[in-house]
């Protein structure tokens, strides 16, 4: 059984987490309190994220023959806040469909 789809939901939570932290904290630590290692230290956690997450999402849709607008809407949710956690609710039934669908007949 396959784990791409379970490691793609893992990293885009930490991914929208990282997202949220640099939009929440690290900026207002830049701007309001000068402190601009925040923003250094998030922004390359999150840069690391965001570009396993589109890897990942492109396998997702390679493996599990997602269309290209599912990985239209992935990478949007990737770029607006929250919208990794809004997605993962429609990821986590696409996932359960697919193990369903691989699992082996009892016969």
């Amino acid at each position: 059984m396959k784990k791409t789809f379970s490691l793609f939901r893992k990293v885009a939570f930490a991914e929208g987490v990282s997202f949220l932290v640099l939009l929440f904290i690290a900026m207002p630590l830049k701007y309001f309190a000068s402190m601009p290692m925040a923003v250094t230290i998030v922004g390359g956690l999150h840069g690391i994220l965001f570009v396993a997450f589109i890897a990942l999402a492109w396998e997702v849709k390679s493996t599990y023959k997602k269309n290209f607008n599912w990985l239209v809407k992935a990478g949007l949710a990737s770029i607006l806040p929250f919208g990794t956690f809004i997605m993962d609710r429609q990821w986590k039934k696409e996932e359960a469909e697919a193990e369903i669908k691989n699992e082996p007949s009892g016969n």
